[in-house]
């Protein structure tokens, strides 16, 4: 062995051997009981993130259960990830001084396609990188014809089974990328924002002073609003207002919606640029055409149009101000909902668009979890699973983006009757006969797809009876409610089986500081630059080191290099022994009282191993097996031995060996290479530890 391990000539070396030899697949045990694990998809379009080099969890439970002789399948699958995919490629073209706008839908999604085809062979290397033991050969992708097979085909079902309708309905719409969003990718930011007081006057004499927050969108006002009980206005109700700027009259409502105590406790109706309005307004029967439009400019108001929303904000409070209606403005906190990748104002608008019933699907889920079908691993983040599943609205899916999978429905032009198919084209209207079709220009949100992923890449890969459910769903605690539930629901409702048997959450990895990795924040650091430096079997041991399962961490170097001289002892250990080889040394472990002791020592760290793979609890998984290695067997029994080497070697290789088949999972490189100095047949398909007699 060389004096010094050199993670950089191994690694790379050792993957290939690994992956050649077909040690990956799960025919590596052919009589082993099935146990598998999809890997959540990375999305194709960009390098890996810190976030992905937790998949380690992953890897760690993969490798265990192959040791231990089942099947394991650990299926690999990248993302086209629509609209982030698409929000990517148009800072691509931005850099080129172009935009999505100058391009025809065939042309842009064509590009894109190669943009991702180009992307995805790095993010694959990438994963190999950090050793991950992923079946290649069973690669799948969200594109691929087999798998948008089955996500047409689970849309009709719901469409015919009455789970899935289209309806005009506001939406969290961006007008900066052009699409709608559900209210899962909301993000709400508290912000320093202004109360308007103003004046509008009445019918036949007097005024209202009304409060809001939004004075641009009162040219789209269908009425004034007040609480019923308010004794202050009893006598306005019933009453017409004239709108100001436009003089169109509108009336003054009671309802109960309506909070006395905010501003003047009047408050304008504005069903178009609002969702609480919406309602209200359609409890009333009040509509108004949108003033605002999807190009973020306002419409239909005469004074304002083609005027951006900040740009007729201060117009109508300069006219209001002309007119002496503008009573006074007021510091007020106020809740925006933002776009959680451009970061703009999300606008309310009304749209026509698809969606899921969530209600039927979200029952059989919550039962699921509560029945012990699917456990979740830490058993907390149930409450913000059911908290979800117990106050769902129905799911918006359709996004107006080129890049996904088109929507398989298609309008008639002459009788607008809608109709949906399993992908093939519709060529005549059902209700009429008309051959003037169209296809929804929409693609599915990302999360429709991707929420059918688990039984959607067995049955293509064929192997849907032997693999599934499958075993785990190890992801982020982040994307609990967005994939977990959504996959929960659509495996039931498709499969009438759960997806997966336990689903595990680890929790973020955020910078050195504490503070969550960002690009626009500078603070981002790649695992694979980590992994150059450090060796990727230290990042693995690092990230689960010290870590409950489910919480969060920070990025510590110290431990990374704490790691990497843990890596370094396994390795001189390894020469200890091998450069030690007498004549007379015995084959079999004597009955030294050292000897048994430790051997002793190691069976109880097998069955705590064990014992804490069963719960998932990888940071006790380490930390065993790191106060063993170097305090009990390094530290106290090899330096018990120096003085009766010959009779103690037998036992010496014997711990050691067992040593390397256990931290193998965590740091397979290094453990593989030792492996190999003392044995011709590979460890990454050795037997598990069993307990010595």
């Amino acid at each position: 062995m060389d004096k010094a391990y050199d993670h950089k000539k191994v690694e790379d070396n050792i993957y290939k051997k690994w992956e050649e030899s077909g040690s990956f697949k799960p025919e590596v045990n052919p009589d082993g009981e099935p146990y598998s694990i999809i890997l959540p998809p990375p999305n194709a379009n960009a390098p890996l993130h810190f976030g992905h080099a937790m998949y380690v969890v992953e890897d760690i439970l993969i490798r265990y259960h192959r040791m231990k002789g089942f099947a394991a399948l650990w299926l690999p699958g990248a993302d086209h990830a629509g609209f982030e995919t698409q929000f990517v490629y148009e800072k691509h073209l931005a850099a080129k001084g172009e935009s999505r706008f100058d391009y025809d839908r065939e042309k842009l999604f064509s590009d894109i396609w190669n943009f991702v085809q180009n992307n995805r062979g790095g993010m694959e290397d990438q994963l190999r990188k950090l050793g991950f033991s992923l079946d290649w050969s069973r690669l799948k992708f969200t594109m691929d014809e087999d798998i948008v097979k089955i996500v047409h085909e689970n849309f009709k079902k719901l469409y015919d089974d009455g789970l899935v309708y289209r309806d005009l309905r506001l939406v969290n719409y961006c007008t900066f990328d052009g699409t709608s969003f559900s209210d899962l990718e909301v993000i709400n930011v508290e912000k320093d924002g202004v109360l308007y007081y103003i004046d509008f006057p009445i019918k036949g004499g007097g005024q209202i002073q009304i409060a809001t927050t939004r004075p641009e969108t009162m040219l789209g006002d269908v009425a004034v609003m007040v609480n019923p009980k308010d004794e202050r206005y009893k006598s306005f109700i019933g009453k017409t207002v004239v709108l100001p700027i436009v003089d169109r009259e509108i009336p003054i409502i009671a309802d109960d919606y309506v909070q006395p105590e905010f501003g003047t406790g009047a408050v304008k109706v504005t069903p178009s640029h609002d969702f609480n309005d919406y309602e209200v307004a359609k409890k009333h029967k009040l509509t108004f055409p949108p003033i605002i439009g999807f190009d973020g400019k306002m419409q239909n108001t005469k004074v304002l149009d083609g005027l951006y929303i900040k740009q007729a904000r201060k117009k109508i409070l300069e006219m209001l101000e002309e007119k002496g209606l503008l009573v006074k403005e007021e510091p007020h906190k106020m809740v925006i909902k933002t776009c959680y990748k451009c970061k703009n104002n999300l606008e309310p608008l009304p749209l026509e668009q698809w969606f899921v019933k969530m209600e039927p699907l979200a029952k059989p889920a919550i039962d699921a979890v509560k029945n012990g079908d699917i456990k979740i691993y830490p058993k907390s983040f149930e409450k913000l699973y059911f908290q979800f599943l117990e106050n769902i609205r129905d799911w918006n899916i359709s996004r107006q983006v080129v890049w996904g999978i088109r929507i398989p429905a298609f309008k008639c032009e002459k009788c607008s009757n809608w109709m949906v198919s399993t992908g093939e084209v519709v060529e005549k209207c059902s209700k009429c006969n008309s051959n003037d079709l169209i296809q929804d220009t929409d693609t599915f949100d990302t999360w429709f797809s991707s929420s059918q992923w688990p039984f959607a890449t067995l049955q293509t890969t064929g192997e849907y009876e032997k693999f599934y459910p499958t075993s785990v769903m190890e992801t982020g605690y982040d994307i609990l409610r967005w994939w977990v539930a959504r996959m929960v629901m659509m495996g039931l409702y498709v499969t009438k089986k759960v997806p997966f048997e336990n689903v595990v959450l680890h929790g973020l990895v955020n910078d050195p500081l504490g503070k969550k990795m960002s690009k626009s924040k500078g603070n981002v650091v790649n695992p694979l630059e980590l992994a150059d430096e450090y060796g990727a079997d230290a990042v693995r041991f690092a990230l689960v080191y010290g870590t409950a399962t489910g919480n969060d961490q920070s990025l510590s170097y110290p431990k990374l290099e704490a790691s990497r001289r843990f890596t370094n002892k396994l390795w001189n250990m390894g020469r200890f022994l091998i450069d030690f080889k007498p004549d007379d040394a015995k084959a079999e472990i004597s009955s030294h009282k050292d000897d048994k002791e430790i051997i002793e020592k190691l069976n109880d760290v097998i069955k705590k191993v064990d014992k804490a793979y069963e719960s998932y609890r990888f940071n006790d998984i380490s930390e065993i097996l790191y106060e063993f290695v170097w305090h009990e067997f390094a530290d106290k029994y090899i330096e018990s031995t120096k003085e009766r080497r010959a009779q103690a070697q037998p036992c010496l290789e014997f711990v050691y060996a067992t040593i390397l088949k256990l931290l193998h999972p965590i740091m397979p490189f290094v453990t593989e290479e030792i492996y190999g100095k003392f044995n011709d047949k590979p460890l990454i398909t050795s037997e598990w530890p069993t307990i010595s007699r």
